[in-house]
């Protein structure tokens, strides 16, 4: 059953037929992304060291918005509404960089990186402005309360993660280097002075099972003033290889990629997130929409009451010049014309500040975008009450709820997540047990020292004459090889930060777990308590109708008693003024249904589904729905 049997401007019966043309979802999609770095020579070689941009924030509002604006008036319906919500609105525009954010929390880990666990907090949405008779209570759930959730975990605590990007490092030093002497016998010389070339490079790499290996080649020619030496310049090199395996602490995958699972983790936490924000959101924005409408609504009443109270006093001035009526009676009627003008004005403040909260929820730019700055809000849908209810029954939407609810899946997951911060906890109580292997091989090379002068110091074998090139063949030819095997054993014999750590991170795994028993109930008290206000709210409404039915009555039959002399003009005012009141609370109790089914809806997890919103969409900011105006539209008032 419709309630507004007019529009809610008072333009009377409108045949709202769809006109022929229509236009599609927004051409400006949300330009979050992370942008690949740009081509360049050699790319292959500076991809890694690339800056990867993120666009600047788009600013501009949706095609749709300016389709739905006509002649100063932005004319909406609800599901435009939401539509728009999805499209403009800034609060689920920030949160679509949660999973974006999250998703590099997970390059981060794969690598053995700390987390970061970027979330961004969940906002409640606008409120309606303040009006008497429109009750707002009760229905928090559809403004963001409820069950509370966060985003993910972050967990710096148990064994050290591996870091498993390989790293590769290389040095080269030029120096001069001299050193007094005091003894002429061993140098022949007061003062050794030596130039000298170094080179280094190295490569290592660590593994999620807890191995690592690095291979490190060094070399250094020097060339010395000292005739003692045989070789000069004299060039030396080795090339070692050094593996470890964890046995005990960090030991397996299992362990070392537990910031990878807790991360992939967290990122399905940001999803849940960019959809509860989406429900909130789009909840808050059907309230201010359906309080709109029964603003519209409130404002033609009391301007109606108005008309009525001024045609009053005027058909008393005419009974007062026939001698019908006292002048008191005149007067008592002209009173009550400044009490109902007092009600439009209130009626017109609201409506008027309504719209600015509701333009500024659906705009990026909000009340600073110049089309929306004077536009006027004409609603096309009224608040509609079904005669009967029809909702499932509570066991059903209890379980539904437990289900669907965003919130309580987020609890789910973290609970998964400090599970595997417990891994990582046990792990580290363990000592430190590594078996270790080192391999390296050694080279020599030179020429003959030309200060030598007759050998006096002895004659150098010519195995090691030679360049750069033999350097190098005696490493891979292996002439100077050393081994060394064994195991490194590191006992705590305290070991009270590890114990301490496993300790809380079980208090707080037990803290979740009652958190999550305490949502779960609380889901079944907000459902309930959702559905009986659905119940009352439809109650007060059928009580409404038949108040505002009796107050009429009553009203009609006292203007006939009056006409007849059998009543005075202070009990049709306060008819009147009955009249007034009941038509004010039947509006009330329309807006309180809107809220109540929403918050039901809200409290039952079903948001999304009830106004026909995917998270594909939600997600990516572009709605496939099309908007249409009616063929006739309705005049602004």
């Amino acid at each position: 059953m419709t309630l507004f049997p007019r529009n809610p401007l008072g333009v009377g019966h409108l045949v709202l037929v769809l006109a022929a043309w229509a236009w599609p979802a927004s051409a400006q999609p949300s330009n979050i992304a992370i942008l690949p770095p740009r081509p360049r020579p050699l790319g292959f070689l500076t991809r890694p060291y690339q800056q990867r941009a993120v666009p600047p924030v788009n600013l501009d509002n949706s095609a749709r918005l300016g389709g739905l604006l006509r002649s100063g008036s932005l004319y909406l319906s609800a599901r435009d509404v939401v539509a728009l919500a999805l499209e403009d609105n800034i609060d689920i525009e920030i949160q679509r960089y949660g999973p974006l954010m999250a998703r590099q929390d997970i390059e981060r880990a794969r690598v053995g990186g700390a987390l970061r666990s970027p979330s961004t907090a969940i906002a409640p949405g606008p409120q309606s402005v303040s009006l008497a008779g429109i009750n707002v209570s009760g229905t928090s759930l559809a403004s963001g309360a409820g069950v509370e959730s966060g985003g993910g975990i972050t967990a710096q605590i148990g064994s050290q993660i591996p870091q498993t990007d390989p790293v590769v490092t290389f040095e080269t030093y030029f120096g001069h280097y001299t050193s007094p002497q005091s003894n002429l016998v061993l140098y022949e010389s007061n003062s050794i002075v030596e130039d000298y070339q170094t080179v280094n490079a190295s490569y290592s790499q660590q593994f999620m099972n807890g191995a690592a290996f690095s291979v490190n080649y060094n070399s250094q020619r020097a060339t010395v003033n000292v005739p003692t030496t045989l070789l000069n310049p004299l060039t030396q090199g080795s090339l070692n290889l050094n593996i470890s395996q964890n046995l005990l602490q960090g030991f397996g995958a299992s362990v070392n990629n537990r910031y990878i699972r807790i991360a992939r983790n967290n990122s399905r936490v940001s999803d849940l997130q960019l959809k509860q924000q989406v429900a909130t959101t789009v909840s808050a924005v059907l309230n201010l929409y359906w309080d709109l409408v029964a603003f519209n609504e409130d404002l033609r009443l009391k301007r109606l009451a108005l008309d009525a109270a001024r045609q009053l006093y005027e058909d008393n001035k005419k009974e007062l010049a026939a001698g019908a009526i006292a002048a008191i009676e005149v007067t008592r009627a002209q009173a009550e014309i400044p009490a109902r003008a007092e009600d439009v004005l209130i009626a017109e403040t609201n409506l008027l500040q309504q719209e600015i909260v509701l333009k500024n929820a659906l705009s990026r730019r909000g009340m600073e975008d110049p089309a929306l700055e004077d536009a006027h809000i004409v609603t096309l849908d009224p608040i509609e009450v079904p005669e009967h209810e029809g909702l499932p029954p509570l066991k059903e939407l209890v379980k539904q709820a437990l289900d669907r609810r965003a919130d309580l899946e987020q609890n789910r997951i973290n609970m998964q997540s400090q599970m595997l911060v417990l891994s990582g906890d046990r792990s580290a109580l363990k000592p430190s047990l590594q078996a270790v292997a080192s391999f390296t091989n050694q080279a020599l090379v030179g020429s003959p020292n030309p200060l030598n002068v007759n050998n006096e110091a002895g004659v150098p074998d010519p195995y090691y004459y030679g360049a750069y090139g033999s350097l190098l063949a005696q490493i891979f030819r292996r002439n100077f090889p050393n081994y060394t095997v064994g195991f490194s054993l590191s006992i705590p014999l305290r070991n009270r930060a590890a114990q301490a750590d496993y300790a809380t991170d079980q208090l707080q795994l037990r803290q979740n777990e009652l958190q999550l028993e305490k949502s779960v109930s609380q889901v079944s008290v907000d459902v309930r308590n959702a559905l009986i206000g659905v119940e009352q709210a439809h109650s007060r409404y059928e009580t409404a109708l038949e108040t505002l039915k009796l107050a009429r009555e009553t009203f009609d039959a006292e203007k006939k008693k009056y006409e007849f002399g059998k009543s005075t003009n202070a009990q049709v005012i306060q008819a009147q003024r009955d009249v007034v009141a009941a038509e004010s609370e039947q509006v009330q109790s329309m807006a309180n249904y809107t809220h109540a089914r929403i918050a039901l809806d809200a409290a039952a997890g079903s948001t999304l589904e009830r106004n026909d919103i995917s998270m594909a969409e939600a997600a990516s900011g572009r709605v496939d729905r099309r908007s249409a105006l009616p063929a006739v539209l309705p005049e602004k008032k």
